[in-house]
């Protein structure tokens, strides 16, 4: 059962919106069709090894696609051919750009396959928070620009993504649906969830709105009047609980099908 939300209030500065990418933003869990198409099927053992707290999110993540033989563009071109972005995306950025309001994808996933549907969409523009990788002789490297320092090993933080926009006076809507997106829930003002994240928001009591497709956040993010886009006022905060992430709960915060 979901626990309602309040409405936007007059005199709220306009939202942010961040979304997860993998089974949200893109209908598919696109890093497990590579790894599928392209990967050594030992990739899904290193998968168990990591839900059972064995490795970090970093190592079952570099180890999987350590194993893909094909290339970036070969990758990128079936990520093309095969998957697709959820219905009414491309009205709400529209939307959002037109009212000047921010919308990002937020993911634990890699630049490369993200950037690949964003562009065969048209929406090359969108601003992406990932795992940035570059494709060398020796194999991709990886760099970790939004995890907290010193706890790259456990991947990039959705929550530190959300406290930045949160920084900037933002009312932050967040759209996900796995336990990786829980920390970034915690923090948000509104919350989007489905399958995974939509059980732990009603365990955890944390109040959300059903997410179908983009359809659902356009007609939220609607609610908030354009005259409130020079507004000083601060935005309605619930009561988060903006704890520290710890390496050991954070170890269970990983999506169905992570990265």
């Amino acid at each position: 059962m979901t626990t309602s939300q309040p409405t936007p209030s007059q005199g709220q500065p306009l939202p942010a919106v961040l979304t997860d990418f993998d089974d949200t933003a893109a209908v598919q869990n696109v890093a497990e069709m590579l790894l599928e198409q392209f990967g050594d099927p030992a990739w899904k053992q290193v998968r168990q090894r990591f839900r059972g707290g064995e490795i970090s999110l970093m190592e079952y993540q570099e180890i999987a696609f350590r194993q893909i033989r094909a290339d970036r563009i070969t990758m990128q071109e079936y990520v093309k051919a095969s998957a697709c972005l959820r219905p009414h995306f491309g009205a709400l950025w529209e939307h959002c750009q037109a009212q000047g309001i921010p919308l990002a994808v937020v993911s634990q996933g890699l630049d490369f396959y993200i950037q690949a549907l964003l562009d065969k969409e048209g929406f090359p523009q969108v601003p992406v928070y990932s795992v940035n990788t570059r494709f060398t002789s020796q194999g991709i490297t990886y760099q970790y620009r939004h995890a907290h320092p010193g706890q790259e090993r456990l991947g990039n933080s959705k929550g530190l993504v959300v406290d930045s926009y949160r920084r900037r006076g933002r009312y932050v809507i967040y759209i996900g649906d796995g336990r990786s997106d829980f920390e970034a829930a915690e923090r948000a003002d509104m919350v989007f969830a489905h399958k995974v994240l939509a059980e732990e928001c009603t365990r955890k009591q944390i109040p959300f709105r059903p997410f179908g497709d983009f359809g659902d956040v356009l007609a939220a993010v609607k609610e908030f009047a354009p005259q409130n886009a020079g507004a000083s006022a601060k935005p309605w905060r619930r009561a988060a609980r903006l704890r520290p992430r710890e390496s050991r709960a954070f170890a269970a915060y990983h999506e169905e099908g992570a990265p």
